[in-house]
């Protein structure tokens, strides 16, 4: 991995880079497996080709798009990799002003555009490895209420990812057509959050019998909190976590995890990068589906209900 904005190759006239920007606290790179993982698979396939990764860590949207005005400028990639689709996403148009090509990493069935992506602004279809991300939700839910819990609650990523929106809307469609109302909170994948959050659902009047995070760091911090409270993991509440990991085999109890091969689905991601630079038409792929992996955290219900 090249953390710099310097590949070596310059005048080359072929930068051998793909690069990626991360939006996002750097702190929290640190802390969660899930992109150490991803750009693992993507690394992993671009070294068979005797291309790099070039990896820029930054605060927001805006400064994202700078990064790619600059890599565009002084020709330092030949492409790149978008993830965390928004609403509202302003990178894809100015992808497509720039010329830099793309691949979206994430975007979903039914994203804005249709087909490979639009994108915004019209013009040819980017290229995406798609997800999935109401089907494992729905997985999720059943597992819940095949336990008997019907008092269901979600720690979600921000809000403003398409992939966060596309979870809740299929939590609260399969919640609805079970009869059941779901309490959403807003995370922001970290620890902190994960634990303040998971401590004022269980300070409510009702609290959830059962939590689904969105990604196995706050599961984690949720696991703690819940203990400090002494409320007890699964006898009185049941939690399931998002992108199983290490920390998440190691919890105790175990965490049910959303098993996601997240190494695999860089992998696929290099595969349509490689595609997309060679000038060859990139085929569409799916990242791989997740699947509930049933461990020590989530247990029958034993909380009577009054919904």
């Amino acid at each position: 991995m090249d953390a710099s904005e310097h590949t070596g190759t310059a005048g080359a006239g072929f930068s051998g880079a793909v690069g990626l920007v991360l939006a996002r606290p750097a702190r929290l790179l640190g802390i969660e497996p899930f992109f150490m993982e991803f750009i693992a698979g993507i690394e992993e396939r671009l070294a068979e080709r005797g291309l790099s990764l070039l990896l820029h860590v930054v605060a927001d949207q805006e400064a994202e798009i700078a990064a790619y005005r600059r890599w565009a400028e002084r020709g330092l990639v030949e492409a790149v990799v978008v993830v965390n689709r928004t609403v509202d996403d302003r990178r894809l148009p100015v992808l497509r002003e720039l010329g830099l090509p793309a691949v979206l990493a994430g975007a979903g069935s039914d994203a804005p555009g249709g087909g490979a992506e639009a994108g915004g602004g019209g013009g040819t279809p980017m290229p995406a490895v798609r997800t999935d991300d109401a089907g494992p939700v729905r997985e999720a839910l059943a597992h819940l209420l095949d336990l008997g819990h019907r008092r269901i609650a979600r720690v979600s990523g921000p809000t403003g990812l398409l992939h966060t929106r596309a979870r809740t809307e299929a939590l609260v469609e399969g919640c609805r057509e079970a009869g059941v109302e779901p309490v959403v909170v807003e995370g922001d994948y970290s620890d902190e959050s994960g634990a303040r959050l998971t401590a004022e659902l269980l300070r409510r009047p009702e609290p959830p019998t059962a939590i689904l995070y969105d990604n196995d760091v706050m599961a984690v911090a949720g696991l703690g909190a819940a203990k400090e409270m002494g409320v007890a993991v699964p006898e009185r509440l049941s939690l399931i976590a998002w992108d199983d990991s290490t920390m998440c085999r190691l919890a105790s109890p175990p965490l049910t995890t959303m098993s996601v091969d997240v190494h695999q689905y860089g992998v696929l991601v290099a595969e349509s990068v490689l595609e997309l630079v060679d000038g060859l038409p990139v085929a569409e792929r799916w990242s791989p589906a997740a699947r509930c992996v049933p461990r020590g955290s989530t247990a029958r219900c034993a909380v009577p209900s009054t919904a």
